[in-house]
């Protein structure tokens, strides 16, 4: 049957900033084990939505019990397609991840929606599962509960991820702003210290 993983959490941000710190995210100090980050595929409907299609490279490091197990020349690098689409007219980000590698070992396939909540407006709301399977005959209970605990543990650093990338949006905001006010009383005081004309 798998393993089956369910989370909601609520971020005190606005889903525009949510959603772009989505797309900035990599790379951050918590998720070292991301590698690569490369875009397929992009495309805007005629209904205004973005379709995204994304390759990640990830460390695939394995627990060391199978590696006595597993040939010593397996990739050690995990290859995932992630699937999303933006509708900005609803506010929702909606993703699919799989690995395209290692199935038969562990496949892993995650759905993740950022959703702007209708009567919290500066919350988003973030629900994500995922379903853990293997095809190794006799082995697949382990390395499911392999694959969950190690689940768990990066969709917790991938969180903190996301939250340093907001982080980041918001200083940069608040520093625009400040640079524009800054700017904006230069030039009324600029103003002020100029003497009047006078006509006769």
């Amino acid at each position: 049957m798998g393993k089956h993983f369910f989370s909601e959490t609520d971020i005190k941000s606005v889903w525009e900033q949510v959603s772009t710190a989505f797309w900035q995210r990599y790379p951050n100090p918590y998720s070292t084990h991301v590698l690569t980050e490369d875009v397929v595929f992009r495309k805007v409907t005629s209904d205004n939505l973005l379709l995204s299609r994304r390759l990640f490279t990830k460390t695939n490091r394995m627990p060391r019990w199978a590696e006595r197990v597993f040939p010593g020349n397996l990739s050690r690098s995990v290859y995932i397609i992630e699937d999303s689409v933006v509708d900005p007219a609803n506010r929702s980000l909606t993703t699919m991840t799989w690995n395209i590698n290692h199935a038969t070992f562990m496949r892993v396939v995650e759905r993740c929606v950022f959703l702007g909540e209708q009567d919290r407006p500066v919350w988003t709301r973030i629900t994500r599962e995922a379903w853990i399977s293997s095809g190794v005959f006799g082995l697949s209970r382990p390395i499911q509960e392999f694959g969950l605990a190690r689940f768990r543990s990066n969709q917790a650093k991938a969180m903190k991820g996301l939250e340093h990338a907001l982080s980041n949006l918001q200083k940069a905001s608040t520093a625009c702003h400040g640079e524009s006010a800054e700017k904006h009383k230069n030039m009324n005081s600029a103003s002020k210290s100029q003497k009047p004309q006078q006509y006769i």
